[in-house]
């Protein structure tokens, strides 16, 4: 390889090194940056035009999925209770969008129809002959798939969701004591928190955004906080959001409550991480002896075996 061939590979290698962190650089600003921003009471220029650029494609979105409408339509459960109970599913995932249910709906009734629809058009790409029996019970498991996977994708982000507020509520919980002992009132700890964990849990910080918003349109601090035990769904937050409740109500020390139920978190936390930690070993046992031990068996006895071939062969051969 020549040395102009060698220089012309290092110059495309910086050229692309610099504009990959000219981009990272300008489109992923540091969390320094944001932090300073955020003390200064600056708003972040490039996120303002992202967050602008996110509602443009939204409503881009929408205007697209306008076909969906009849397909939603179609599976939307008639009972009120009922679409209750799905909106807040969606705002257990940390889904405030209203198009959510739409897309929801619409995606089930598609894929019921689509993956059979693909199934049987891969089928006949690799022109599989099969019996009618088989092509039924493919078409039927794909159509139960299809209606099923949104319920499976939606389940594992609320548990995500979840876990991620559960993770944080005892830290926003000191922060919210400390507010509270220097001498903040309960509104302005939530307002102050929710601001405070913007970086550390983004989660956490839009719910206590949503309850502020809720409290200086008018709400009442109890139906704010039981709105926001009804986004997050979790029985911590809502023993939490009672206890605020009783708190304001009877005049005692929300400081004392909240040092308890803190403290009350963050124990039941290390339990189910020790609980996590116990159910280690079994959990390794199917994998040790299914593709540890077999490996380390042939490792170990394999020249064993192969000696005592090699001795007993002449042996039965003569015999």
């Amino acid at each position: 390889m020549s040395w102009m061939l060698l220089l012309i590979y290092a110059c495309v290698f910086g050229l692309v090194c610099g504009l990959s962190y000219w981009a990272l650089s300008h489109w992923m600003p540091s969390v320094m940056t944001q932090r300073l921003a955020s003390l200064k009471d600056m708003p972040d220029p490039s996120a303002s035009a992202r967050s602008e650029r996110w509602q443009q494609g939204l409503l881009k979105l929408q205007q697209a999925m306008a076909w969906l409408v009849p397909l939603s339509s179609a599976s939307e459960p008639e009972d009120p209770a009922q679409t209750f109970r799905l909106r807040l599913r969606f705002y257990n995932a940390g889904i405030q969008s209203r198009l959510a249910p739409l897309v929801y709906l619409a995606s089930k009734t598609a894929l019921t129809f689509a993956l059979p629809a693909l199934a049987m058009g891969v089928l006949w790409a690799i022109r599989v002959d099969l019996s009618q029996t088989l092509d039924m019970a493919l078409v039927l498991v794909s159509a139960v798939l299809g209606y099923y996977l949104p319920n499976f994708f939606l389940a594992q982000r609320v548990e995500r969701y979840q876990q991620a507020l559960f993770n944080a509520f005892p830290d926003a919980l000191d922060l919210m004591r400390v507010c509270v002992q220097a001498g903040l009132g309960l509104d302005a700890a939530i307002d102050r928190v929710g601001r405070e964990m913007h970086l550390s849990c983004p989660q956490l910080s839009t719910e206590f955004e949503l309850t502020g918003l809720e409290l200086r349109a008018g709400a009442s601090r109890a139906d704010a906080l039981r709105h926001l035990s009804a986004r997050i769904g979790l029985e911590d937050v809502d023993a939490l959001v009672v206890m605020l409740i009783q708190a304001d109500l009877l005049g005692t020390s929300v400081h004392e409550s909240l040092q308890v139920h803190s403290e009350s978190l963050r124990t039941k936390r290390r339990l189910l991480a020790e609980e996590t930690a116990a159910k280690l070993p079994v959990k390794l046992l199917i994998p040790l002896v299914f593709c540890v031990f077999p490996a380390l068996l042939t490792v170990l006895l394999g020249p064993a075996v192969i000696s005592v071939h090699e001795i007993l062969a002449p042996t039965a051969q003569t015999t």
